[in-house]
């Protein structure tokens, strides 16, 4: 059966700042340096912008890399979703005096050493960087519960991006990209089974989250005992898997 076209608009900022709240334009970001955190388990939140090329910054362990998207019209997969380039959001974690927040290998150090940069899924040298570093409080210890507080406090605070994303003129994107279903009778029928993670802890993986790439509303395949899902193609363009490692 032939599903609704996803379209894809692009808006690409070439400038990213820090200011006193969030503010987006056709090619400009502006983003607050806090976010409110009512977590007794996280005792430090930092926010920086990295311009392009700055990564000779000291980070903790990277927990994820966020991309920047919004659902504007209709379901994952469907309707129309804004997406940011340019700029990206670099979330790093530890436990004060502690373990970095890591599964099977940490990265705590310097970002430049440690990102493979220009690859899917990670950001460009010529990109902004939006880092966010927290530290859980002394004695925490590393459980799924805490990873998941750290996904969820960054989550939120992209969420103010997105609102502005959301209402973004069409016109101003820099690329739409629209993607059809399309059946083709009497052709070869086609799935790719991409095995995920689905351990706990860092070793998680989301389908269907609220918005593109995002973690509110997202339910872990660790809850549904690791059981096959099917999404679509378009589903899966539209980040209705959302990895955790």
């Amino acid at each position: 059966m032939r599903g609704e076209p996803l379209k894809i608009r692009v808006f690409h900022m070439k400038e990213v700042t820090v200011g006193n709240y969030f503010y987006l334009e056709a090619d400009r970001l502006i983003i607050p340096d806090h976010v409110a955190c009512q977590n007794p388990d996280i005792e430090q939140l930092t926010i920086q912008v990295l311009p392009p090329h700055h990564h000779d910054v000291r980070t903790n362990t990277i927990m994820d890399i966020i991309p920047l998207s919004a659902k504007v019209l209709g379901l994952m997969g469907t309707g129309i979703t804004h997406t940011l380039t340019g700029v990206c959001v670099v979330l790093c974690g530890a436990i004060r005096d502690g373990e970095q927040m890591h599964e099977f290998g940490s990265t705590e150090g310097i970002l430049h050493e440690n990102m493979k940069w220009n690859c899917a899924g990670t950001p460009k040298k010529e990109d902004y960087i939006i880092l966010i570093d927290m530290l859980a409080k002394k004695d925490c210890i590393l459980t799924r519960k805490l990873c998941l507080e750290m996904f969820a406090l960054a989550d939120r605070f992209i969420q103010g991006i997105r609102e502005l994303l959301k209402i973004m003129d069409g016109r101003d994107a820099v690329e739409t990209h629209v993607y059809e279903e399309k059946s083709h009778p009497g052709k070869p029928r086609v799935a790719i089974v991409k095995q995920v993670a689905g351990q706990g802890a860092m070793y998680d993986t989301l389908v269907f989250p609220q918005e593109p790439g995002g973690f509110a509303g997202g339910i872990s395949i660790i809850d549904m005992n690791n059981m096959p899902v099917l999404l679509t193609a378009n589903e899966f363009r539209d980040g209705a898997l959302r990895a955790m490692v």
